[in-house]
């Protein structure tokens, strides 16, 4: 059957929606019907790519996925880029014929979970914050392996507690090297040991290895704060690889800001 992007020849019996979450790093969006998610893509962000840019890698993207766009019954954005907000606002109704629902502070006072300082927390830390609770049920921690590596606590009572915030790897690594002659930029992996025999290991042992133990750190830290035991969730760009070597990491969710941004979706 040939896709027709317009108008499909059929319209989906499930309620899809269209949730966008726009980092300094990637673009990480999916569509979700029936409460899964039918397909997921990560995009570099590019502060420069205008409205139509995007829709071109959006309707690439959607057709190969075999995604109707007038399928979409719902669009839920996130952003830290704010550039880029005004490009999506005007992308996405062209795209869908939907207007989008740009996640900001103003929205949080709906959700079942008290946000402190909500005009100084993202809407993704929200969104993290939300589906941790809503599948946990707990104390909780989510720390996200983004271009910042951000560690929020959650508490049995649905609120989030505080938050920590840190370089992530990559961040950390491209500083280095930016502000250095002689050092190259690496890939954030694990070196064969903590005792580096070239530049590439020796950045490595100190940055990758070093952040394990800054995780641990925090973790035990904000334990001793807040007198309870947690659940560690890892989230982010690098978590599926980075994570497995922490030894306080619960449970895995690439996919936990989107889940989040479906959750907000319901409230709204």
């Amino acid at each position: 059957m040939t896709l027709n992007l317009l108008n499909c020849s059929h319209k989906q019996e499930a309620f899809m929606l269209l949730a966008i979450d726009i980092g300094n790093t990637n673009i990480v969006f999916g569509v979700s019907a029936a409460g899964d998610w039918k397909k997921i893509w990560r995009i570099q962000t590019d502060a420069h790519k205008t409205a139509d840019e995007y829709e071109v890698i959006f309707r690439s993207l959607f057709s190969s996925g075999k995604i109707c766009r007038n399928e979409i019954d719902q669009i839920i954005l996130s952003s830290v880029v704010p550039a880029l907000n005004r490009e999506f606002q005007d992308m996405l109704p062209r795209l869908t014929g939907n207007d989008v629902q740009l996640i900001q502070p103003e929205l949080f006072e709906r959700l079942p979970i008290q946000v402190m300082n909500p005009y100084e927390i993202g809407a993704d830390l929200v969104a993290n914050a939300l589906a941790a609770y809503n599948k946990y049920r707990s104390w909780c921690m989510v720390i996200d392996f983004g271009t910042a590596l951000t560690f929020t606590t959650i508490s049995a009572e649905a609120a989030i507690r505080g938050v920590a915030i840190a370089p992530g790897l990559r961040t950390a690594i491209q500083a280095l090297a930016g502000n250095t002659a002689q050092l190259p930029d690496v890939p954030p992996v694990l070196p064969p040991s903590v005792l580096g025999t070239n530049t590439v290991h020796a950045i490595q042992a100190g940055i990758v290895i070093g952040y394990t133990g800054l995780v641990d750190r925090i973790i035990s830290q904000t334990e001793a704060a807040v007198g309870q035991q947690l659940t560690v969730i890892a989230t982010g760009g690098l978590a599926s690889t980075f994570a497995h070597e922490l030894t306080r990491i619960d449970h895995i969710e690439p996919n936990l800001t989107l889940d989040g941004l479906r959750l907000i979706g319901a409230y709204l």
